[in-house]
């Protein structure tokens, strides 16, 4: 069972039963009906035409549903002279899912856990990690979305602002590594840039290409986080950061600053520094700067507030985070770092190791609890 060509293929199905006239919760469910047969099917008896099978009996399933709504008559109408199941389309569905699903009865919030779930094929808990929230609040999150748009005809595209949140979250979910979905990510921010021409959709674009560019290096042999300052920086490929400052030069110079733009130029600033002491940290600060009055987010105030430690000193960096909330996530790790610098092993310690009891990822916790164990062992003199 190919795993990766049903993933591919699922956003795909989902559209072309769409534009049959299938609403989305209908047909996301078809399409997770006929997911299943092909598991029960294809180890047996694998199809010619994966994407075409699929098609037909998903649109089967659909019809089959269909049948005890009384507008049943009217949809069979309006798809007597579609294209054949598997035929292909002129469109990037996947692309197009994207815009629909981001549709204006969704709130951004909803909109953006269900494309995850139905375009970028992550599970429910997969998402919740994403959004730092319980499983059962985002499964339930999820199943109001869909019984939101239940019977919405997707005619209308949805918000742009949206569709970027969605890029960049699955683009994220890839390079955490637990779904590789970065390269897809990037692949459909490309579409979405030539298409649309927008400066911020460029922003995105470029900021995806200078994190992917650190991918090589964002991880040991072992498999162990290493941070940015740490990395092996002839391992970066420089290709990709040549072609994101391109992008965002050639974004900003349009003079309509958004915040991916902000943040790409946050990213473009790391790249260029040979080593991590050469870091340009106070236009990094007036960058996040840029970007705390575009967005007023608590997670740029907290990367703020790390980047004014580094260039104004660590104590500077302490006052900047004594203004958020400590509940904020990875508050606790900026802190233990920060009074590790302001030489506070004791309280870092403390704070490394209860920053890694809420680390969203397993990696990120391994590298806290190696970071707590490091300082310990001053104590302890092992």
């Amino acid at each position: 069972m190919d795993e990766a060509l049903l993933r591919t293929l699922t956003p795909t199905v989902i559209g072309i039963l769409g534009r049959r006239g299938a609403d989305f919760a209908a047909a996301e469910d078809a399409v997770q009906d006929a997911l299943i047969e092909a598991v029960r099917v294809w180890p047996a008896d694998p199809p010619r035409d994966p994407k075409g099978w699929l098609v037909t009996v998903a649109w089967r399933k659909f019809l089959d549903a269909a049948r005890a709504d009384t507008s049943r008559r009217q949809r069979e109408i309006r798809i007597e002279d579609e294209p054949a199941p598997g035929e292909p389309g002129a469109v990037d569905d996947t692309l197009q899912l994207y815009f629909l699903c981001a549709h204006p009865s969704l709130t951004p919030a909803s909109a953006v856990a269900l494309t995850l779930r139905a375009v970028g094929g992550l599970t429910t808990r997969q998402i919740a990690q994403a959004y730092l929230v319980p499983e059962a609040t985002m499964a339930q999150r999820i199943s109001r979305a869909k019984r939101t748009v239940s019977g919405v005809r997707f005619t209308q595209p949805g918000d742009l602002g949206t569709v970027l949140r969605v890029l960049y979250l699955v683009f994220n979910e890839g390079y955490s590594g637990d779904v590789d979905l970065a390269a897809e990510a990037i692949r459909l921010t490309r579409q979405l840039a030539v298409k649309t021409y927008h400066e911020e959709v460029a922003g995105l674009l470029a900021l995806m290409l200078l994190h992917h560019a650190r991918r090589p290096a964002r991880t040991g042999p072992d498999g162990r986080l290493v941070p940015l300052a740490e990395q092996d920086r002839g391992r970066w490929n420089t290709r990709l950061i040549t072609e994101g400052v391109d992008v965002l030069q050639a974004a900003l110079a349009r003079d309509r600053l958004g915040e991916f733009q902000a943040q790409a130029a946050i990213a473009a600033l790391h790249a260029d520094a040979r080593t991590a002491e050469e870091t340009d940290w106070p236009q990094i600060v007036e960058w996040y700067d840029e970007l705390v009055r575009l967005t007023d987010s608590p997670v740029a105030r907290l990367n703020r507030a790390v980047a004014v430690g580094e260039a104004d000193g660590p104590q500077a960096g302490l006052a900047a985070l004594a203004e958020l909330d400590p509940a904020l996530p990875r508050h606790s790790a900026a802190a233990a770092y920060l009074h590790e610098r302001a030489g506070d092993p004791v309280t870092a310690a403390r704070l490394y190791t209860e920053a890694a009891r809420s680390a969203p990822n397993l990696p990120e916790r391994d590298h806290l609890m190696r970071q707590a164990a490091r300082l310990n062992s001053r104590f302890t003199g092992h």
